[in-house]
């Protein structure tokens, strides 16, 4: 489903969609978007974000409140990192910054539906483990996290980067081994996505996320995650 409110741009979003065999239904505001969702929800929703009625990061808002996990690519002229940051921090999976070349929205259009088919079981699976780095908790099968015991929210994209993480303490994570978490191997996609994951993550699990003990860089390299008890008890 495309959502844009520019016919033109709409059009051309809908013929490169279709090049590539996709079936596309184009809506032209917020609300509209919402209503087809919930009608008949699509494989990948391309959302632009200055609509009439209802704007794109209201809509990402309402369908990820309604518990709605399909993937959300935005599309804005906006380029500053605040915009970036609530796109991303509402739910958003990826984000394109106008102009765009044609060739990058369908990288990522790809992207997104591959990772969505490898999240996707088809049946009844064996359940994940829990993770537990010092007070933080990580479990994959509810997709809930906690510090300390109390209950943390966080988006898709912060989940997997966290799980990942969580999954090796004390191991260093390259931004580009947790694109690969997020969206799979894809040369289009910015390790940047990876850095604003992390910092809406510190806000969420750090005490002082402007000096994180949990979540650290290792400068040059990516990011870890370490139990701070321990490496006191260490010290």
């Amino acid at each position: 489903m495309v959502a844009e409110d520019d016919d033109k741009q709409a059009e051309l979003v809908r013929r490169y969609l279709e090049r590539e065999g996709h079936a596309v239904r184009i809506v032209g505001d917020g609300r509209a978007a919402l209503d087809a969702v919930r009608h008949r929800e699509p494989d990948l929703l391309v959302l632009d974000v200055m609509m009439p009625r209802t704007d794109g990061l209201d809509v990402v808002r309402v369908l990820r409140a309604e518990g709605r996990e399909l993937p959300v690519l935005m599309l804005t002229a906006r380029s500053t990192e605040d915009d970036l940051l609530l796109g991303l921090d509402l739910g958003a999976d990826d984000y394109l910054t106008k102009p765009y070349s044609p060739r990058e929205l369908m990288a990522r259009v790809r992207t997104l539906l591959r990772r969505a088919r490898r999240t996707a079981p088809p049946g009844p699976v064996a359940e994940d483990p829990v993770l537990r780095v010092g007070a933080l908790v990580v479990d994959p099968q509810r997709h809930e996290v906690s510090v300390g015991g109390e209950s943390v929210e966080c988006t898709r994209g912060e989940f997997r980067i966290l799980a990942a993480l969580a999954a090796g303490p004390d191991r260093v994570f390259s931004r580009q081994r947790l694109l690969e978490e997020l969206h799979g191997f894809d040369r289009y996609i910015s390790d940047r996505t990876v850095d604003v994951h992390v910092m809406n993550l510190r806000k969420k699990i750090e005490r002082t996320p402007r000096r994180p003990e949990r979540l650290l860089t290792v400068f040059g390299v990516g990011y870890k995650l370490t139990d701070p008890a321990k490496d006191a008890r260490r010290a």
